[in-house]
């Protein structure tokens, strides 16, 4: 598998910077490491673009005839190698050299099938989605549910205007397109891949653990009013060490205060470990949004149930990078072969950060798909929590989005990182 062409731009307009991409875009597939017949493209925009999305696909995919099919959404920032733009108008798109049996386009009007029903077998799933559609965490679920792995990854479309998708495909992938022309709004699409397409994916979180782990005893909904037999909010207090004779100071620390849940049931099921000070990718951290003093509980965005685990987090820069640069290095060392020619090593050999890709590193491509809540700001500025992922992982072509809600297995998290990497061959 060669190297996937990938391009990125800001502009004003939007056709300039189709333009600068296109130019990007042409110019990898020209060089002889980069695939030169790609059929597949990944596009992300930011919602500055979002009422011209039609009007961007039309022409991406009038300039780019051989590809057949696209899948992306939008986004309040969008990701690219080493480069986040957040609230300025961009767009980034990758070009994925795939063979017609390792992938299909799903959407409303031409649903993933159920698991063992058709000639193609999902493996696993890109999934876009809107974070409105009514019963999504369900749906994305469902999703996975028809996979053979069980493993999805995306995320939410993130806009202040329209929620929108792309899912267009041709070359027969895609029956039941209709008249529709790409752009959906509401409910799921993405992208499917068969076994044969290699992936490896892992999730970092961006919070850190400020209480020990209780057991959920006693919830009514969305409330939890018992935690290891006794009081959920008596319990939230003296582990925060605050009174709520003094509530501007208790409600002011309660407000920073999120919760990680974790099924009793939950494993990890892609290797990794949990470490100390740090939250497992099988936590779910979801906000605090109430305190109820009359059943001395405490609602979350989420609904628990007895067994579960929870321990109380708040967002941490140091435990953010920390981790994001764990899981990009546990992804490069996985790849990196041990036994290599004297040429393939000198390129190994050189700083991953400033060395162009190379086909050695095993990575065709990445797609990073972040929360909204993190970015630059949360990893010390502009473009730095990008920054790492490229110190961490290499150079290597990537394309993502700043989501509403990150998708990976068949869950819907908060606060996380989601790094997928397509896998070359030795």
């Amino acid at each position: 598998m060669k190297l996937f062409p990938y391009g990125h731009a800001t502009h004003p307009q939007w056709p300039m910077a189709a333009g600068l991409v296109l130019a990007q875009l042409r110019a990898y597939m020209a060089l002889p490491e980069y695939a030169s017949a790609p059929t597949l493209a990944l596009l992300y925009i930011t919602d500055h673009y979002a009422a011209h999305a039609q009007d961007i696909l039309d022409h991406l995919s009038a300039e780019l005839p051989e590809v057949t099919d696209w899948s992306g959404t939008v986004g309040v920032g969008i990701a690219a190698n080493n480069a986040e733009y957040v609230d300025e108008p961009a767009m980034a798109v990758m070009l994925c050299e795939l063979g017609p049996d390792q992938y299909r386009v799903f959407s409303g009007v031409a649903p993933l099938p159920a698991a063992g029903s058709g000639r193609f077998q999902a493996h696993t799933a890109l999934v876009h989605a809107d974070g409105q559609t009514p019963d999504v965490a369900e749906l994305i679920e469902e999703i996975a549910q028809r996979t053979d792995s069980g493993y999805v990854f995306g995320g939410l479309a993130s806009s202040r205007s329209a929620q929108l998708q792309f899912a267009l495909g041709g070359n027969g992938n895609l029956k039941g397109q209709g008249a529709a022309r790409g752009v959906f709004r509401g409910g799921l699409s993405g992208v499917a891949f068969a076994r044969s397409a290699a992936l490896m994916s892992r999730v970092t979180q961006g919070c850190r653990p400020v209480s020990p782990e209780h057991e959920v005893t006693a919830c009514e909904g969305n409330v939890i009013t018992g935690l290891d037999g006794q009081p959920a909010l008596d319990v939230l207090l003296a582990d925060l060490q605050v009174s709520l004779e003094q509530p501007r100071e208790a409600l002011e620390k309660v407000r920073r205060t999120l919760v990680g849940l974790r099924s009793s049931r939950a494993s990890l099921s892609d290797g990794s470990v949990r470490r100390a000070g740090q939250f497992g990718a099988d936590v779910l951290v979801r906000h605090v949004i109430g305190l109820d003093p009359a059943r001395h509980g405490i609602a979350i965005a989420d609904t628990p149930s007895p067994g579960m685990t929870l321990a109380f987090c708040e967002r941490n820069q140091a435990a953010a990078r920390s981790d994001l640069i764990r899981i990009c290095t546990e992804i490069r060392e996985a790849l990196e072969p041990q036994e290599v020619s004297a040429d393939v090593a000198l390129a190994l050999s050189d700083d991953p950060a400033q060395a162009a890709p190379h086909p050695a590193r095993r990575m065709a491509g990445a797609i990073y798909i972040s929360c909204s809540g993190r970015g630059g700001p949360h990893f010390g500025g502009p473009s730095a929590e990008l920054q790492i992922v490229r110190r961490a992982l290499g150079d290597v072509p990537l394309v993502g989005f700043f989501a509403g809600g990150e998708i990976a297995r068949h869950h819907l998290y908060g606060y996380t990182g989601v790094l997928t990497v397509f896998t070359a061959d030795d």
